[in-house]
């Protein structure tokens, strides 16, 4: 190590890590990176579908969530998406935006995102030791000393913690960060699954498991809309996936950990108004009179939704002559159409999940640096910090930004 140069040890190799590790290295510290995979980046590859969404052209503060949303708002305006996109243009990532402003690289391709990474950290010399477990770190003077599992320690001047929070656990995520912040003096805030599916009461989701919709979703509480997003609603086993289920799963898992009975409110007809659709329907009713109840809904919605919607509707004969149907039997199927609730009994766990909520609480981190408020030379990044975006590309934003900010800092 040169005289007078920090060593910067980053714990964990995912985006948020990568970046610090750049930042720091161009800031003239010796950088360390320690990651218990067997190789860096293994995140990132899953991104976007294997395309890595890298960021989102109109990333603000609005897409963010935590504690304290408003904690972000420095830390994303030191390195913004335009930042991004520059830093990448520069490795070689030519990009494209596409719907609701989502960013790939022209390449469509996740692998190309970590292997202009890689070829950085390589041309920067920063150091990675991969299948690096760290289980235990202590401030001893004013260095700190890393744990790991079958080597001796490291020893640095500054410490970034950046190991992702609980989400998809195969990728090296199990919550280890939060234990190393805990033994550091640090408090975490509740964590749970975001961006995930969404378990529901009912037991017909197996005949119509796989039954697919453009629909909109909400998340009720106290009959009032807390969440909302529309898009490819998909029925599963358990309950129901797709994007605008991901997209509100966050406020369905804020409330169910606090306790709170939580409503989920499909619109499977969202493109007229309940009078509309009334209007639509009466005259179907009119000219299929002979049809069962059952074929005169063929051709208007999926047919394998056809006799659950029936049946939850209170028509237990499917077969019946539409000419047999009541006004208010006829006023059920529009309603239900319109407005179908299913009480949310829990997300999916820690696999299934895109990202981690909650995480260590940001009273504790300085937003302009991210360095402990505890711990002089320790510092955050991504994942681990109690903020989490929505689905589009936001949450690589908060790592790209988070890394950068820490590694900044902690090369000074």
């Amino acid at each position: 190590m040169a005289m007078g140069r920090k060593r910067v040890i980053v714990i964990g190799g995912g985006a948020a890590g990568i970046m610090a590790a750049i930042s720091a290295k161009r800031q003239g510290a010796d950088v360390i990176i320690l990651e218990r995979n067997p190789r860096i980046g293994k995140k990132i590859l899953a991104t976007g579908n294997g395309r890595c969404n890298f960021t989102n052209i109109n990333t603000d503060i609005s897409y963010y969530n935590g504690n304290n949303p408003k904690f972000a708002y420095s830390t994303l305006a030191q390195f913004d998406n335009y930042a991004t996109i520059n830093f990448f243009e520069k490795l070689g990532i030519a990009h494209k935006v596409e719907d609701f402003g989502k960013v790939f690289p022209m390449s469509d391709q996740a692998s190309s995102v970590l292997d202009v990474l890689l070829y950085e950290l390589n041309e920067l010399g920063v150091d990675i030791i991969c299948n690096a477990y760290v289980k235990d770190v202590k401030k001893e003077d004013k260095r700190f000393r890393v744990e790991l599992n079958d080597s001796p320690p490291i020893y640095g001047d500054s410490l970034i913690i950046a190991t992702g929070g609980k989400a998809m656990p195969s990728t090296g995520s199990d919550g280890n960060g939060f234990e190393l912040a805990r033994r550091l003096g640090h408090s975490i805030t509740d964590i749970f699954p975001a961006l995930v599916q969404l378990k529901l009461e009912g037991s017909f989701f197996n005949q119509i498991q796989g039954v697919k919709f453009i629909g909109t979703a909400e998340v009720l509480h106290g009959n009032k809309s807390v969440a909302k997003d529309r898009g490819d609603i998909l029925f599963a086993n358990y309950g129901v996936s797709g994007p605008p289920i991901l997209q509100i799963s966050r406020k369905a898992g804020e409330l169910l950990q606090r306790g709170k009975k939580t409503i989920l409110k499909i619109t499977i007809m969202d493109t007229m108004s309940e009078e509309e659709l009334r209007h639509l329907m009466v005259g179907r009713f009119k000219n299929s009179v002979k049809k069962s109840v059952e074929f005169s809904l063929v051709g208007l919605i999926n047919k394998r939704l056809i006799p659950v919607l029936l049946r939850e509707a209170g028509i237990k004969d499917l077969n019946k002559p539409v000419a047999e149907l009541s006004s208010r039997e006829q006023e059920k199927i529009i309603h239900i159409l319109t407005d179908w609730r299913f009480n949310i009994r829990g997300t999916r766990s820690w696999p299934s999940a895109q990202v981690t909520a909650g995480g260590i609480n940001t009273d504790e981190i300085d937003p302009s640096t991210l360095e402990s408020k505890l711990v002089e030379g320790l510092f955050f990044a991504g994942e681990i910090i109690d903020i989490d975006g929505l689905c589009g590309g936001f949450n690589l934003q908060w790592a790209w930004s988070s890394g950068f900010v820490a590694g900044q800092n902690a090369a000074h």
